[in-house]
This record gives C-alpha cells, sequence and structure tokens, in this order.
C-alpha cells in the first residue's frame, strides 16, 4: 500500500460460550468493554478517533446499529461517526478493511474497528403468520377491535422460531457442508480430532499469552471479575474425543462438539491509522497492513474453502509465497475446515482447476499454525473473530521476531478473506 496502514493494538473481551456468564448482557455492553480496554492500552484520548466500525452477525433491533451503542458507552465522543457492518464470521475483518479503505479515501485518520456477537442474546421471533398479525394490529382501535384480534388467535401462533444458523439458500448448516468438504478430501475423523486437540492443548499451554489480549470484563451487578475464556479443555485427551457422536451426520459423519466450534459470546477492538499518525500522536505500531483480499466461491460445494481462495489471491497480490510467512492463524470454524483448506492449498490440481494456477500454492507449516489455539479452543464470537486474529498476529510477529503473519477466514455464504501483515520498523 501506497499508504502505510498501521496496526496500533488489538484487545477482546474473555470469549465465553454462549449461555453462561454473558447470558444477561446485551452485544452493545459487551462491545463497550472491548472498546474501553483498548482505549486504555494505546492511552489515545477519544477525541482523536474520526470513526468507529463494528461488525455482527446476530443483530438486536433494539440496537441495529451496535457499533454507536458501544463506542458512546465506551466514552468515544458522540459527534463520531459510527456504522455496523455484517459479513457473517468474516464481519470484524470487513470493518478493518472499511476503516483501511476510509483512511486511503481521506474520510478518517483514527479509527477503531472490531465486532461483537452474544448469540445468548440473540433475538428470537414469533412465526411469520403471528408476526403479521401483530403488524396489522396496530390498526386496531378501541376494546372491541382487541376482542375481534384475539379470536384470530390459534396456539401455534405463540411457538417461537427456532434459531438456525443455517444458509439460506442452500437450507443446509455449515456443519452439514463441513461433512461434504471431508467426504470430498478425504479427511478423517482420526484427523479431526487430533486437530481439535491440538487447539486445545496450545491454548492451555498459553493462558499467560492469551490473558495478555484480553480485557477482564466485571460483570455487574456483583462486579464478578471475567478475565479468561471459558471453552479451553486443556485436559481433554484423544480418547475423550473418539467417544463423542457426530452431531450433524449421526449416521456416517465425522463431526462432533468437539472437532466443531462451539457458540459464544464476545467482543473484540483494534486501533487502526496512518504510519504518519502514528508518529504524530507518540504511537509506536505493531504491524503494518501488507495487503488483503475476499473471495466468493461456489455455496453448494466450496462453502468453507474461501481461506484457499483468499490466500492465493493475497499472496499473489502482494508478491509473497507461504514460505514467506513466520505467523500463520487460520480460524478454525471446524477441524475438517481448516484441514481441508491445507489440503487444497497443497494441491496441484486444485490449483489448476479451481484456483487457475500452474502449481500448489503451497504447504502449511503447522508449526506457525496457531500456536496459541484456534476458535475451536478459545471460541467464535461470529462478529469478533476477525479482530482477534489481528491482534495475535502482531503480538507474534512482534514476540516471535517474524517479518510476516498470513490470516485467513472463511465465512457462511462461501465467502472468504486473508490478510497479510508485517511487523512494524521505524
Amino acid at each position: 500500500m501506497a499508504n502505510k496502514i498501521v496496526i496500533i493494538d488489538g484487545c477482546r473481551t474473555p470469549f465465553l460460550r454462549s449461555g453462561t456468564d454473558y447470558a444477561d448482557l446485551m452485544s452493545w455492553q459487551l462491545g463497550m468493554y472491548a472498546i474501553k480496554g483498548l482505549l486504555r492500552r494505546t492511552g489515545i484520548d477519544p477525541s482523536q478517533v474520526n470513526r468507529v466500525i463494528y461488525g455482527t452477525t446476530i443483530s438486536n433491533i433494539k440496537t441495529g446499529n451496535v457499533a454507536r451503542e458501544a463506542a458512546v458507552s465506551a466514552g468515544i465522543p458522540q459527534n463520531v461517526p459510527c456504522h455496523t457492518v455484517t459479513q457473517a464470521c468474516i464481519s470484524a475483518n470487513q470493518a478493518i478493511t472499511s476503516g483501511i479503505e476510509a483512511i486511503l479515501a481521506g474520510q478518517a485518520e483514527v479509527i477503531i474497528a472490531g465486532g461483537v456477537d452474544n448469540v445468548s442474546d440473540a433475538p428470537i421471533q414469533f412465526p411469520k403468520k403471528m408476526r403479521k398479525k401483530l403488524f396489522n394490529a396496530q390498526k386496531l382501535k378501541g376494546f372491541g377491535g382487541m376482542l375481534k384480534f384475539a379470536t384470530t388467535l390459534r396456539p401455534s401462533d405463540f411457538f417461537p422460531e427456532r434459531p438456525a444458523i443455517a444458509e439460506y439458500l442452500t437450507n443446509r448448516t455449515m456443519g452439514q457442508d463441513c461433512e461434504l468438504l471431508v467426504g470430498k478430501y478425504h479427511v478423517s475423523r482420526e484427523e479431526q480430532d487430533a486437530f481439535a486437540l491440538r487447539s486445545h492443548l496450545n491454548a492451555a499451554a498459553s493462558i499467560d499469552i492469551l490473558k495478555s489480549e484480553i480485557e477482564p470484563v466485571l460483570l455487574p451487578p456483583k462486579f464478578k471479575r471475567i478475565d479468561i475464556d471459558n471453552g479451553i479443555r486443556g485436559e481433554s485427551s484423544i480418547e475423550k474425543l473418539a467417544k463423542l457422536s457426530p452431531v450433524f451426520d449421526k449416521q456416517f459423519g465425522t463431526l462432533t462438539a468437539a472437532n466443531a466450534s462451539f457458540l459464544t459470546d464476545g467482543a473484540s477492538a483494534i486501533l487502526i491509522m496512518t504510519e504518519e499518525k502514528a508518529k504524530a500522536l507518540g504511537l509506536v505500531p505493531k504491524a503494518t497492513v501488507v495487503g488483503y483480499a475476499y473471495s466468493a466461491q461456489n455455496m453448494e460445494e466450496e462453502l468453507l474453502l474461501g481461506p484457499t481462495y483468499a490466500i492465493a489471491q493475497v499472496l499473489k497480490q502482494c508478491q509473497l509465497s507461504l514460505q514467506d510467512m513466520d505467523v500463520i492463524e487460520l480460524h478454525e470454524a471446524f477441524a475438517g475446515q481448516v484441514l481441508a483448506n491445507i489440503k487444497c492449498l497443497n494441491s496441484d490440481q486444485f490449483a489448476k482447476t479451481a484456483l487457475g494456477l500452474d502449481k500448489a500454492v503451497g504447504e502449511v507449516d503447522t508449526n506457525k499454525l496457531n500456536t496459541h489455539g484456534g476458535s475451536l479452543a478459545i471460541g467464535h464470537p461470529f462478529g469478533a473473530t476477525g479482530a482477534r486474529l489481528v491482534t495475535t498476529c502482531a503480538n507474534r510477529l512482534n514476540r516471535e521476531n517474524g517479518k510476516y503473519a498470513l490470516l485467513a477466514a472463511c465465512a457462511a455464504g462461501a465467502l472468504g478473506h486473508a490478510m497479510i501483515l508485517e511487523r512494524y520498523s521505524a
């Protein structure tokens, strides 16, 4: 990029299994905690922030623009524009790149970007027929009108619609799509369980490192301190994982509750600006954004292969290779999804037939991959994971004295995202 866009710092709330300690909070509150933490870590004056962009997937009708409520509640001045984006599991990634593009377009200098999701507070709807009745009931007047309305109601009108994480256009859940993917690319149950166990053991061994990226939440009303993710299972074993039954295809499937990411609540935030602005504010960046790419594929057959397509694009764009990467962070929606993408990246046949390349993108060095655990252990708040990946990559580059970091994620709708960061040097 002609103008260097830099990452100053990032943080997140603890990621918690849905239905646990965040069950009584709303998304804007989690976002507020993350933004407050970012302001504290960087020491930046909130009046210096020009825009706040947040990603989310599960929107609450009361806070449709959750970026605004989270930002203002965190102390961002009310004259700062805020907006919310949604792009499934890469919503925070889109928030970050939208911020980058706003800076490059001269629309802003300092941006807070990130994301939030609180599945525990997911809006649950009445059936369509009941919603239609309630909408029409707004026009009724007097007791007679209300009585007439009451006579139209049936017991079935009150049965809520169960939330379903499924593709609208294919009517398949992501787990069902992953079952198809691992079957096509011959990823075994044993491989998936081993990768899931690796994620948990890596995370358990990295608790102090994970805590360094977390802003504790003091949970009202008694201000209980939450300072670590609660989905990490460091005591697990391959024998325990092998005993679990398949979830999505109960007869022939290989995906279980352990090798698939769990529903998670949490928020994240990062501070981005130009190198010139960072120097003017006396801030030392952690990383520079080298480039990024988005991809979209066939939803029937390639729903979870977005990382492969996006990685191929961004490496070509930046004229780099997988071998140049010192740090690699891949979002773990499912163990099988990561393993299938790794196989596709290292396949000459896939490169020629799907990517239009002469040879494979390359082999992913697993010694560089998700060394502190990934979404399978840490958790995956849909709208927040992208900023967690950026924060972790920037920190790992500095801690490990690396030069380049690659992050990538898949998303519903057969979408993908990849980004390359470079460790900052003045």
